[in-house]
């Protein structure tokens, strides 16, 4: 893994308020910006998780986008903003 320094991101999601065929998670987060503009859209959220810190839920999706990289990104629900994590590098992780 390649440890970035956690910055603020854009993202563009999915957020379900009801079961709809072919949505599987609430929140889906379908591309993000970072600051300098570059633009990743998402293929395939391969992992989320949440986790209670303070009085806010943190909600981290591990994102495959379409040119095969990987990132770790989070959406604080109390500041609904999205933070980028990591890059990882190692996308053996992944296999099984």
């Amino acid at each position: 893994m390649h440890d970035t320094q956690v910055r603020k991101i854009n993202v563009t999601a999915l957020f379900a308020a009801f079961k709809t065929y072919g949505v599987v998670r609430r929140i889906t987060p379908l591309n993000f910006t970072l600051l300098t503009g570059e633009e990743y859209e998402v293929a395939v959220v391969r992992r989320s998780y949440a986790d209670r810190v303070g009085n806010s839920q943190h909600v981290h999706f591990v994102v495959q986008t379409k040119d095969h990289r990987y990132f770790d990104i989070v959406f604080d629900s109390q500041k609904m903003t999205w933070w980028l994590v990591i890059e990882i590098e190692d996308p053996m992780i992944f296999r099984e």
